[in-house]
């Protein structure tokens, strides 16, 4: 059996007791709703999409998420999170996402309870388990079910596929949350991340798919993919006057060009 159709066969076992997806509106995610709302075109089982409304992730993934469980006919819920209310995620020390996710999604589980539901599953995929995740161990002790990880599944295959059932995300960037625009230990800051984001989004506006703006006290690192650089230099300009508007004092180019987990290069997983 090709690992599509384990995928199937995993989501149809959960969905007989309920599902609740984990849903960013990226492509992991909205590739597990996909399939669950094809399962479940009769209606015949509990399914939601629901969607963490946070300080610490891009403001567009709400809207995203919105629009993708509505083509999907599916209820789609918000969980408002504020992670302000919780010191150990602010402190930014290098557990932070082990803290954050359990936080998070106790709220989900707690969700999921008032509503008869016995699954949840995330969109973590077999990729993910190669890299330093602490956020894993709280979907484990939570019983957050990973199927895409569970049965290998890896993110070129996420797109593939994605792209092969016309899922309109299956190439989107991913989003991760704007803490990791900062060193760990640093305290996190909601006036800077905010700044981050709009800054981050500006510079999308002209022409780059992949940004990262991490930031070192008075210095802004700018990551974009190595073919984007020169076009980068050639938007200077327009890029200095908008993160000095901003309160950026040093702006830098990172010759590396963009990595996921840059902020993670001397932590041992």
């Amino acid at each position: 059996m090709i690992k599509i159709e384990m995928l199937f066969d995993r989501i149809e076992e959960l969905m007989e007791d309920g599902i609740c997806i984990a849903f960013s509106g990226g492509v992991d995610s909205t590739l597990l709703l996909k399939i669950a709302s094809y399962i479940n075109r009769d209606n015949k089982c509990k399914l939601y999409a629901v969607t963490f409304h946070t300080k610490l992730h891009p403001m567009n993934d709400i809207n995203i998420s919105t629009d993708l469980a509505n083509e999907m006919n599916v209820s789609h819920e918000i969980i408002e999170i504020d992670e302000f209310q919780n010191e150990e995620i602010l402190n930014n020390t290098i557990d932070r996402c082990y803290n954050c996710k359990k936080f998070m999604f106790q709220k989900l589980v707690d969700f999921a309870k008032a509503n008869d539901v016995k699954n949840i599953i995330d969109g973590t995929n077999f990729d993910d388990l190669s890299t330093y995740r602490p956020g894993l161990k709280a979907l484990k002790e939570l019983d957050i079910k990973s199927p895409l990880a569970e049965l290998g599944i890896d993110k070129n295959t996420v797109r593939k596929w994605a792209n092969d059932l016309d899922i309109k995300v299956a190439n989107r960037p991913s989003a991760p949350c704007l803490a990791t625009r900062i060193p760990y230990n640093t305290k996190i800051d909601l006036n800077l991340l905010n700044r981050i984001d709009i800054c981050e989004n500006e510079i999308k506006k002209m022409g780059f798919d992949v940004v990262r703006l991490r930031v070192h006290d008075e210095i802004a690192r700018i990551e974009v993919k190595k073919d984007d650089m020169y076009r980068l230099l050639e938007n200077s300009d327009r890029i200095i006057d908008l993160l000095k508007s901003n309160g950026f004092t040093y702006i830098t180019i990172d010759i590396e060009g963009f990595r996921s987990g840059s902020m993670d290069v001397n932590i041992n997983s």
